[in-house]
């Protein structure tokens, strides 16, 4: 595919990783604007996924959490980034160079 995923079982880790960020987030909203927890939690699980480069600086919001898609951190792999850059022929390549320590 697009991202050279070796089996279903790494999207199934993607996936899984998703949904608990957006669960983590719907929960959140459910607290009243205002409450300790939802400003405290919600502002570290922004800043995670921003640190991770998943979401935007510019959509620092709970919403924009739950409009993610798998894509977004498939994006964020060594894998693919080695890839966009240029530094390996194919995706596959990418993988491979990986997978044998020339990159890490």
């Amino acid at each position: 595919g697009e991202y050279g995923l070796r089996n279903k079982r790494e999207v199934w880790r993607v996936k899984f990783t998703l949904a608990k960020i957006r669960k983590a987030a719907r929960e959140l909203l459910t607290l009243d604007e205002k409450d300790p927890r939802r400003l405290f939690e919600g502002n570290a699980l922004l800043r995670r996924l921003v640190r991770i480069g998943v979401l935007d600086e510019g959509k620092m919001k709970l919403d924009y959490i739950l409009g993610l898609k798998i894509e977004d951190f498939l994006e964020r792999r060594l894998q693919t980034q080695v890839f966009k850059l240029g530094l390996a022929k194919s995706i596959h390549h990418a993988r491979v160079l990986i997978r044998q320590r020339h990159i890490r």
